[in-house]
């Protein structure tokens, strides 16, 4: 009797569909640590993007991604007004700017017109509008008092800083370095304060000034714009200055 031949049963082959549903929750897996990890280095707007993206791209819109935003609500809608609020400011402060550009330009045709250009100067600053005046123009040394003949140009610059809207203003003096020696000062900052004081007097006379929006100050020798080892720098550090500050608007 023949013997039936045996036949060798190879192993069926495994069933390797389970890899693809895996492979997507690592996927997600490793898609969910990257936008934690990113939490920290972007901003609320930008973390609700990419979550968006990826819900759509992973689950059709919604799942295990599904996070509206790692900030409350309350504090979304706060920070989009500061946001709001910081550019009009900042919008504010650029319109200002230029408008005190050409509130500089005014004044420097003046001194061209008059021929002061060594002895007026503008600069336009982040503070504001600043007008130097060498003290030479209106004070003897060691002296606080306007002198007579110099009054009608402390006058004619009160007329530069009429403005339409009305800024602050900020009048102050500065000497050198040279020790003062006489009976009326008993230093340089006792003189350049009263030298401040009193060139803010004749600007105010001026009744198209408001005297609220002024104020003076002195500062002697402790805020020097040159060297006082030379002659021309003391001469320099010598001077009156003259801050027009940003319009403010009032809420």
């Amino acid at each position: 009797m023949a013997k039936k031949k045996k036949h060798k049963h190879h192993d069926e082959h495994m069933d390797e569909s389970w890899l693809v549903p895996y492979a997507d929750l690592l996927t997600l897996v490793l898609a969910l640590f990257i936008v934690l990890f990113g939490m920290s280095s972007v901003d609320a707007q930008k973390f609700q993007q990419i979550a968006t993206s990826l819900n759509s791209a992973f689950t059709g819109g919604s799942g295990i991604l599904e996070y509206p935003s790692p900030t409350p609500e309350g504090q979304m809608e706060q920070l989009n007004i500061q946001r709001s609020e910081e550019d009009i400011e900042e919008a504010q402060k650029h319109v200002e700017q230029q408008n005190l550009q050409k509130i500089q330009e005014k004044i420097n045709r003046y001194i061209k017109e008059n021929d002061l250009q060594t002895q007026l100067v503008t600069t336009l600053t982040d503070e504001g509008l600043l007008i130097t005046i060498l003290n030479d123009i209106f004070f003897d040394s060691g002296s606080a008092e306007i002198r007579a003949k110099d009054e009608q140009l402390a006058r004619g610059i009160s007329e530069l800083l009429v403005m339409n809207p009305p800024r602050n203003i900020i009048v102050s003096g500065h000497t050198d370095d040279v020790p003062i020696n006489n009976s009326d000062f008993d230093s340089n900052w006792h003189l350049s304060v009263m030298r401040a004081v009193n060139f803010m007097k004749i600007l105010i006379e001026n009744d198209k000034l408001d005297a609220k929006a002024f104020s003076a100050k002195g500062f002697g020798e402790y805020k020097p714009v040159a060297s006082n080892d030379t002659k021309e720098g003391r001469q320099k550090n010598r001077r009156v200055e003259v801050l027009v500050l940003p319009y403010e608007q009032k809420e």
